[in-house]
């Protein structure tokens, strides 16, 4: 697994550095709602500032703004990060010693990854490092243009996402779960057949269940599949709809399987209990109505009590650990929904290849 050059072993001292971090947290009444992508970066800023460095500049994305929107300015993040740093962090001043530069996507040039938006990113800066994960499989300015055009380097949260992530793929302590969610196996096609080919078993939940019952894409790669053997069933797509449960090939006509049923969540549970390593992404139904959480919480639980070594690969199942509490018993929880899975699929991550490799 490609791991690119820390920046432990550099010497900013005196010098300019950009650091690309992923602060695209959500906003509510103009307040941060949930700081955990700001707080995973703490230890890198952190590490950079008592270097004696000249300036520091962070730069980030905030939602998916069509040119410039202020209700998507990064002032409340910046904010935030004052609170929770040894240093003031003051918003698009680069005249301060510490500056975190409004959202990156007020400017087109950012996604399209313009070389003139790269360079102005790093004028009058000595050093690249990029800590944002969940924004390394995107190409763009701030991830890898500059990365191009000054020496560059992975921070902490950066270098630690590729060596969790990476030993999933390398050598995962046996009996390995894989556990899989979501709406749409097209979604997952690839991540689905790299765990395959890895994991001892592959417990799927969600929509993605019902599509893959019958299904032979996972044929001949040896690994154990478990599908529900019963669901909570809804008459409709609402959350107040009347419910019933029942086995999966009980499903009334015109009713959705909205859930994962008790006797599933008990055999996941079950599995889950001797699991030497453990991936998890994508809940085991419609986890946002209460009445249909309970096939994600009981995961999310059985999770939390493995020994075993245990990965959460962001996204919703992110959601779930942390509306639980359960964030502490999860051995690393990723930043990167998208990242994660495309990193343990086997592709490249135009963020993380376009630093070059270390020795160490």
């Amino acid at each position: 697994m490609y791991v690119p050059r820390s920046i432990r072993n550099a010497d900013f001292a005196g010098k300019s550095v950009l650091v690309r971090v992923d602060f695209n947290t959500p906003l509510e009444k103009g307040k941060v709602a949930d700081d955990t992508r700001i707080r995973a970066s703490l230890e890198t800023l952190e590490l950079l500032y008592s270097q004696g460095i000249k300036k520091l500049v962070m730069c980030s994305h905030l939602g998916r703004p069509k040119g410039v929107d202020p209700s998507l300015s990064l002032r409340p993040v910046a904010e935030r990060a004052t609170e929770l740093l040894s240093f003031d962090v003051v918003l698009n001043d680069l005249k301060a010693p510490v500056t975190l530069l409004e959202n990156l996507r007020f400017n087109s040039g950012e996604i399209e990854n313009s070389p003139d938006f790269a360079s102005r990113l790093v004028s009058g800066i000595d050093f690249f490092v990029n800590d944002a994960f969940g924004a390394a499989h995107r190409a763009h300015a701030s991830t890898e243009g500059v990365a191009r055009i000054r020496p560059a380097y992975a921070g902490l949260l950066l270098r630690r996402e590729l060596e969790e992530l990476g030993n999933l793929l390398r050598s995962p302590a046996s009996p390995f779960v894989a556990i899989v969610g979501g709406a749409k196996v097209k979604d997952k096609v690839g991540v689905l057949r790299a765990l395959a080919a890895r994991a001892d078993v592959l417990l799927i939940g969600g929509k993605m269940s019902e599509e893959l019952r019958g299904s032979s894409l996972l044929e001949g790669s040896g690994v154990r599949i478990e599908l529900p053997e019963d669901i909570v069933a809804a008459e409709s797509f609402n959350p107040d709809a009347r419910i019933e449960e029942c086995d999966w090939n009980k499903l009334p006509d015109g009713w959705l399987g909205l859930d994962i049923g008790p006797a599933t969540r008990e055999r996941f549970t079950e599995v889950l209990k001797d699991a030497g390593t453990v991936f998890w992404n994508g809940p085991m139904g419609v986890f946002e109505w209460d009445r249909f959480a309970g096939g994600t919480q009981a995961v999310a639980q059985a999770v939390a009590d493995c020994t075993g070594h245990t990965v959460i690969g962001g996204g919703d199942s992110v959601r779930a650990i942390e509306e639980l509490g359960l964030t502490s018993q999860i051995n690393w929880v990723s930043t990167g929904g998208g990242a994660s899975l495309e990193l343990l699929e086997g592709r490249k991550l135009p963020g993380v290849i376009a630093i070059p490799e270390c020795s160490e």
